[in-house]
């Protein structure tokens, strides 16, 4: 053959005849021989060829080129250096290591005959040489011994040569394919300097290159594993150079090895090949990558076969193969290599777990990817539960998996907590949940562990522990399964659930809250407050808070006779303090038991500020000076917060139903009488309020105290819009009505002077005159007073202000005969009566009426009638009038119950009259007017002589010219032009005069 020159490594390959020292012309002729004498010897050598060519071996020629590399250097015992040189259309494999032997060349040219039999190597079949011819048709392999090529050429050459017709007949019958192993011819050359053999493939073709290099660049750690003789590889390509050592730099590895004795053998090898029986070694190696690395995914035996490997790790072992080389064979000899790899694996995990490695995601879960891999899986999970490879969480000491304990949704901090009180206890994330499960570690539910929570530890260790759960209380789940936590007390109580546990805040005087306790109140202790404790449910508790618990409000309605009443008292007002404007709207903190000057226990709200406005005007026999050292103590805005009075006190509701009156409101004197006062038709049924404030103790003050009463109500905003302000009622219709408030009702209703007579219904100050002289006057000090409040109290400065029992008293006055009272005042009054919309209880029974010479005179009330229009003024025949227009007039129809005049007379004009235009300087003064009027010599309504009248059609009547002024007017609805038209009519001449003064109207 030529010499090899592709590249720098082969040009050390000396040239030189070989002197066949291998005898590879005894073995050809052995060969040839027997296949002359049988053609189907051949035949058989050729598929057999094939087969291992063309099926298991296709794509194996760097594996095997590299396992027989590292063979040689096993043998030679020296880690062995490998090349693989890749320049245009040769690949050259140059290795260290034992060179070539006539048996080494026996063993290649005789398949499934290793040469290896008695040693302890990678290649065992004899077989693993023909994967070259995958790629090449004439391999050539060059030793420091000397030098062996194989070619299908000469091959077929040497067949013809022999003129065996029935080999030609095969030959020609294979088209010329023949085996190409078994021949081996002498070779010429020396293997690069450095090394001692060399194998040299000239490639068939691209596709063969291409499979080469793929093969080439796919080579890496996975192969030095394989082969631990190796311990070097290095491979050049048009690409480059790469370098493969120092494997376990990269890659963490458990090795175990042995020998199987005579008994296992016999057991275990009984079917496997005779060869095979003669071989009892066994290894396994597994390799978990150092750094991230690509894994093969197939196990290896030790090179690669087709069995899948789901695990995260590289597994080589000697498990026997089938004919194919391809799959593991099942039988004993294989399930023991299961059970090696197991421990070896669960070995590889503890070595790692004690590095410190987190090793659970190398724990066999989910599907397997085959029938070894199953085996491989179950097999390690049988194991591993008993291999300390889970990390304690208490000291970080190693447990097996048996021995460990996970609890439900703990995370690393509630861990770290729980870990002296749960032994063996091992963190857990829902990453590794599988594995955990897997490994039988066993679970325990939170609440488990919460219920058995020591109960003796200090409250600092108690908000250690809530402070772990910061992570687990945002899961609703997790949050459930803490509704047992136990949570120690302000009291000294712990108490076993969080859910509406009151939380002190800084400004809480926890320390006063222990009088508390035997009423239900529940505050956590502070130095175990947590913000995880409101998560679940604890609730932040300012001073309102804690003040509006119910627990709170028994404890201050049983103070009196509590056994401490002074310690309640003292947390009470020690919260008031800290905030008193939270205790706003809370009423029954009146009924706080205190102490007063002389040391006895009375509620809050029977209790005054020494030398306060309160003291000067309640009655001494209801109220009494709360004791001064409290007043020191706890501060003004406190005591009155709950219900010591410095001025008078004011109860605020809302939503208040007449019907149903809230509790706050029901001390209120006389309240249930406001209420029926106040509801519309004088049902409270469905009668609504949405905010009611009211001046509380009204009857508590002295009869002499309300002239400086009323002048407080007055100055105070706060007393003054409880008094003034109105009520608005809601219906059951949902109508609202503003009603006098029930402070404003109360002193109407129970206030008196000296004279005995109610304060309610005098004449104000600054009152109407006329409506003034007939009512009873005021004292003197209520000028002092501000307006609104003395119409709040019942004064009276307009008809306006009036109630019922007011209207009566006015009424019964104004038909006082011994009064005189003139048209103008009377006038005045009928206008403003008739608006109001208030009545009596009964009508009266005496009228004031008009009468002769502008003075008016008192009738009986049957003999009275409301004239709404003036026409009717001229028939008295219908008694005496009570005069209004419009609205006033059926006001007063109804106050008085009297009727109308047109209700009493028919207001029929007898006889006809004569129509006339009406005179155009009228109309064109009042252009409203009618256009015509009908004219009487003698004009009568109802039998009774008018002067004018207007129609139901609306027509002027009038028998005089003053009379038509009126009905022009009337008719036209400008009754204040009836002067001018009546000016008109009588002085024609004037027209011009009264026309320009028009222009200025």
């Amino acid at each position: 053959m030529e010499p090899v020159q592709d590249g720098p490594t082969t040009r050390g390959i000396l040239h030189r005849v070989s002197d066949d020292v291998f005898g590879t012309a005894g073995i050809r002729e052995r060969v040839l021989a027997g296949w002359s004498a049988a053609p189907v010897r051949f035949r058989e050598d050729a598929n057999a060829e094939e087969d291992l060519a063309l099926g298991g071996y296709v794509d194996r020629v760097v594996i095997e080129l590299a396992q027989n590399a590292a063979d040689a250097a096993a043998r030679q015992g020296a880690p062995g250096h490998v090349l693989f040189e890749l320049r245009g259309s040769t690949l050259v494999v140059a290795n260290t290591g034992t060179p070539l032997s006539a048996e080494g060349v026996e063993s290649l040219a005789t398949l499934r005959a290793s040469a290896k039999r008695d040693e302890s190597t990678v290649g065992r079949f004899g077989v693993g040489f023909s994967a070259v011819l995958a790629v090449t048709d004439e391999p050539v392999i060059l030793s420091r011994t000397g030098g062996v090529r194989f070619s299908k050429a000469d091959t077929a050459a040497a067949i013809a040569a022999l003129g065996s017709r029935g080999l030609d007949t095969e030959v020609r019958r294979r088209d010329g394919q023949v085996p190409v192993l078994r021949l081996p011819f002498e070779a010429e050359g020396a293997p690069p300097t450095g090394y001692d053999t060399a194998v040299i493939l000239p490639l068939r073709d691209e596709a063969a290159a291409a499979l080469v290099r793929r093969l080439l660049d796919e080579a890496g750690d996975a192969l030095l594993l394989a082969l631990p003789g190796l311990g070097r590889i290095e491979i050049e390509t048009e690409h480059g150079r790469r370098v493969l050592e120092d494997v376990e730099s990269r890659w963490h590895v458990q090795r175990v090895a042995g020998v199987f004795d005579a008994s296992e053998r016999e057991q275990l090898l009984a079917d496997r090949p005779t060869e095979e029986r003669t071989r009892p070694q066994w290894s396994v190696l597994w390799a978990l990558p150092r750094v991230q690395a690509e894994l093969p995914g197939v196990v290896q035996a030790p090179t690669p076969t087709d069995e899948a490997l789901s695990l995260e790790a590289l597994l080589l072992a000697t498990f026997p193969l089938d004919t194919t080389r391809r799959h593991v064979a099942q039988g004993p000899l294989t399930d023991r290599l299961v059970r090696e790899a197991a421990s070896a694996y669960a070995e590889l995990l503890k070595t790692r777990s004690e590095d410190g490695d987190e090793v659970l995601h190398l724990v066999p879960t989910g599907l397997a990817a085959g029938a070894l891999d199953r085996a491989l899986r179950d097999e390690i999970v049988a194991v591993l539960p008993d291999t300390p490879i889970v990390r304690a969480v208490a000291d970080g000491t190693l447990l097996r998996p048996l021995d460990a304990v996970v609890v439900e949704g703990a995370d690393d901090a509630f861990n770290a907590v729980l870990a002296p009180i749960v032994p063996g206890l091992i963190r857990s994330t829902l990453q590794f949940r599988v594995a955990l499960d897997t490994l039988r570690v066993r679970r325990v539910e939170l609440a488990e562990v919460v219920d058995q929570l020591p109960v003796n530890e200090s409250p600092e260790w108690w908000r250690t522990l809530y402070a772990s759960l910061a992570g687990m209380v945002t899961d609703p789940l997790l949050r459930e399964s803490l509704g047992t936590l136990p949570v120690p007390l302000a009291d000294g109580r712990l108490v076993r659930g969080v859910r509406g546990l009151l939380l002190p805040g800084p400004e809480m005087p926890v320390d006063t809250l222990a009088a508390f306790g035997e009423y239900g109140v529940r505050v956590v202790h502070p130095a175990a407050v947590d913000p995880a404790l409101e998560r679940l449910g604890a609730l932040p508790a300012t001073p309102r808070t804690l003040l509006e618990d119910r627990a709170v409000r028994t404890a201050v309605e049983h103070s009196l006779d509590a056994d401490d009443p002074d310690g309640i008292a003292h947390a009470v007002l020690s919260l008031v303090a800290a905030d008193p404007t939270q205790a706003e709207g809370l009423w029954w903190l009146s009924d706080l038991g205190l102490r007063d000057a002389d040391g006895d226990l009375v509620p809050a709200n029977a209790l005054v500020i020494p030398g306060s406005d309160a003291e000067s005007v309640l009655d001494d026999e209801e109220v009494a000076p709360v004791d001064r050292a409290m007043l020191d103590r706890y501060g003004l805005a406190a005591l009155e917060a709950v219900g010591v009075l410095a001025t008078l006190g004011v109860i605020t509701a809302s939503d208040v139903t007449l019907d149903e009156l809230p509790e706050s409101l029901k001390d209120l004197d006389g309240i249930e009488d406001w209420a029926y006062d106040v509801a519309p038709d004088g049902s409270r049924y469905g009668v609504t309020v949405g905010e009611l404030t009211a001046i509380r103790d009204l009857d508590w003050i002295t009869d002499d105290a309300w002239p400086r009463v009323l002048e407080l109500l007055g100055s105070s905003p706060e007393l003054r819009r409880a008094l003034v302000t109105q009520v608005r009622v809601v219906g059951p219709d949902d109508r609202a009505l503003g009603v006098p408030s029930y402070s404003a009702w109360w002193i109407r209703e129970r206030v008196v002077l000296e004279d005995s007579e109610p304060l309610a219904g005098r004449a104000d100050p600054e009152a109407d005159p006329v409506l003034a002289s007939f009512l009873d006057e005021a004292p003197a000090w209520t000028a002092r007073l501000d307006p609104e409040v003395r119409t709040a109290v019942g004064l009276v400065h307009d008809v306006g202000d009036l109630d019922a029992d007011g209207m009566s008293l006015l009424l019964e006055r104004l038909a006082d005969p011994g009064r005189e009272v003139d048209e103008s005042t009377i006038l005045r009054l009928w206008s403003r009566l008739g608006t109001l919309s208030l009545f009596p209880g009964e009508a009266p029974q005496q009228l004031r009426v008009l009468a002769e010479d502008g003075l008016t005179r008192v009738t009986n009330a049957s003999h009275a009638v409301v004239v709404d229009g003036p026409m009717w003024l001229q028939r008295e025949d219908l008694g005496g009038f009570v005069v209004a227009s419009g609205a006033a007039a059926d006001g007063l129809s109804d106050l008085f119950d009297v009727p109308m005049a047109q209700e009493v007379a028919e207001g029929k004009i007898d006889g006809a009259g004569f129509q006339a235009d009406v005179p155009a300087i009228v109309r064109e003064l009042v252009p409203e007017v009618p256009e015509t009027w009908w004219e009487h010599e003698e004009l009568t309504v109802d039998g009774v002589e008018v002067s004018w009248w207007v129609d139901a059609d609306g027509d002027p009547h009038a028998a005089t010219f003053d009379g038509l002024a009126k009905a022009l007017a009337w008719a036209s609805g400008r009754w204040d032009q009836r002067h001018v038209i009546r000016a008109v009519l009588n002085e024609p001449d004037r027209s011009s005069e009264l026309l320009a003064d028009a222009a200025f109207d």
